[in-house]
This record gives C-alpha cells, sequence and structure tokens, in this order.
C-alpha cells in the first residue's frame, strides 16, 4: 500500500464534494479552520454548485473536480467537503491510474466509503476515514480529538492513544484496515466496486437508519460472506435509536462469525470523530486497535 506523503504548512489542499451540495456558512468555517492549520486552500467549483436537490452539481462536474485536485501537482491534498449521496455515481468513471500515479492526502468519511474503498483497492492508496470541510471542521465547538487525530493523520504525527474499548468477542487480529459507512458499503455489493474483507479488519459506522435497516444491513453483509471473510470487526458510531438492535444483530449476526470484535470506536458521525487510515495494517488486541 502506498502512503500518501504528509502534508505541512504551506502546502495547498483541495476541498470539493462529490456528493451532496453544501452549506455555505460550514464550508467557509471550515475552510478557515485549514487556514489556521498553515494550509492554503482551492475550493473547487462543486463546492457552490447543486444539480436537483441532493448533489453537488452534475456528475461530470463532480468527476472533472476529482480528477483536477489528483492531476494538479501544486495540490498536495484533497479534503472533501461533505458526504450525502452520489460519490457511487462516478466509480465506473474515475481515472484510477491518474490516481495511483499522483498518491495524495485523501480525507472524508460517509459516503465518501464509496471512493475510499475503490482507492484502497484499484490505486492501493491508504486514504483517511475523517472530517470533511463543511461538516465536523466547520463546526463551532470542534472536539480537540477531532483536531487532533485529524492533524496527526494529515501532517504524519503519532495518533493519539485511544481510551480502552469494549470487546464483544475477545481475540487478536492483524490486517489491512479496511470499512466506513454500513449502508454504502452494502449498497456496492454484486458490483465491481464492493468491499473486500478478506484477512482484513472491517471498521463500520452509520447514521440515522432505522433499527431494522441496521440489521439487515448487518445481514447482507453477513450472506455476502464479507463477515466471516474479516480477520476482525470494529464497530464505530451508530445513531442512539439504532443501539438496542445494533447489540442484538451483533450478538446474533456478528459474534457467531468467531472474529475478534470490538465495540465503542470514536469514528463516524459523531463527536470526537478520530481520523483513521484506511488502507493502513492495524491490530485488534482484544478491547484495543493498535494504529501504526
Amino acid at each position: 500500500m502506498i502512503t500518501p506523503p504528509p502534508l505541512k504548512k504551506g502546502d495547498t489542499v483541495a476541498v470539493l464534494s462529490a456528493s451532496g451540495p453544501c452549506i455555505k456558512e460550514k464550508l467557509l468555517s471550515g475552510v478557515s479552520m485549514l487556514e489556521h492549520l498553515g494550509l492554503n486552500v482551492v475550493v473547487l467549483e462543486s463546492c457552490y454548485a447543486s444539480h436537483g436537490t441532493y448533489l453537488a452539481g452534475p456528475d461530470d462536474l463532480r468527476l472533472r473536480d476529482l480528477h483536477i485536485a489528483f492531476a494538479d501537482k501544486n495540490i498536495q491534498g484533497i479534503i472533501m467537503a461533505r458526504g450525502g449521496y452520489g460519490a457511487a455515481r462516478l466509480l465506473p468513471y474515475i481515472d484510477y491510474n491518474l490516481v495511483s500515479q499522483n498518491p495524495k492526502v485523501f480525507v472524508g468519511f460517509s459516503d465518501v466509503t464509496a471512493l475510499h474503498n475503490v482507492f484502497n483497492q484499484f490505486c492501493n492508496l491508504i486514504t483517511y476515514h475523517g472530517p470533511m470541510v463543511a461538516s465536523c471542521l466547520g463546526d463551532k465547538e470542534l472536539h480537540p480529538l477531532t483536531l487532533e487525530s485529524f492533524c496527526g493523520a494529515i501532517f504524519g504525527r503519532k495518533p493519539p492513544v485511544l481510551s480502552q474499548l469494549t470487546s464483544l468477542r475477545p481475540g487478536n487480529a492483524t490486517g489491512i484496515l479496511t470499512g466506513g459507512n454500513l449502508s454504502v458499503i452494502a449498497s456496492t455489493l454484486g458490483t465491481p466496486y464492493e468491499i473486500e474483507t478478506r484477512g482484513r479488519i472491517l471498521f463500520l459506522e452509520e447514521i440515522q437508519e432505522t433499527p431494522y435497516r441496521v440489521d439487515r444491513l448487518l445481514l447482507q453483509l453477513k450472506l455476502s460472506g464479507k463477515l466471516s471473510d474479516a480477520a476482525g470487526i470494529v464497530f464505530g458510531d451508530f445513531s442512539p435509536e439504532s443501539l438496542q438492535t445494533l447489540q442484538l444483530a451483533i450478538r446474533e449476526l456478528v459474534i457467531p462469525e468467531g472474529k475478534p470484535t470490538i465495540w465503542g470506536l470514536p469514528c463516524g458521525h459523531t463527536s470526537p470523530n478520530i481520523t483513521l487510515p484506511l488502507g493502513q495494517t492495524v491490530t485488534i488486541n482484544d478491547g484495543l486497535l493498535c494504529i501504526g
């Protein structure tokens, strides 16, 4: 796997949306945060565009911005503006050779899971599941751990030490970290872009899904063999309304797979929202996730 060159103060990062339209105030607040960190920021056209009610411009515009960000030698990193929906619509048209030949820091979460998956698998590029410019970084009350973890990832510093998590099934496992948003992962199954979990540590998070849908999504992963293929499983943040059902689903669908399983990673649609290096080798050691 290719680790992208870490950013340094004075570097330029591009901000774009491959998914939903941005709220201008949050976008500008997040840009100010990046500038406060010493980065130069280029905001691409998709951040100001909309197409229908749920896309940040037509597919060709969002795809063009993605290609511009990777092709421009003056841009050292890419911080996605927000999630929502739409990234998966770009998958058949991405120039994966362009991405492979221009490895850069790439950060986002939620719907950006679709891009993380293909960049890890098709381009052998380590990417970062972390806060976005108009989501998290643009919040008025940014959690210190969110910022510490984000800076650690993009500037190549030592990751923060995480507190003890909950071990749902004890055990040790080592493998490449993969995953992200549960519903996005499930939506790609049966396509050329489905997630590879064989021998990997599978990370899952979700937001605003009803309890029965969370159960159904986990069942879809189970029936497709993605849980049995994994070396270990890590659960991040889930909606409060789905927690009780999720615990039942984990007990009945996940634990029987016999994989080391941990719960409570502060990552996803939550605060703090730590940054995870997808594509990097990590280790589950009972209730700990060891990164780096």
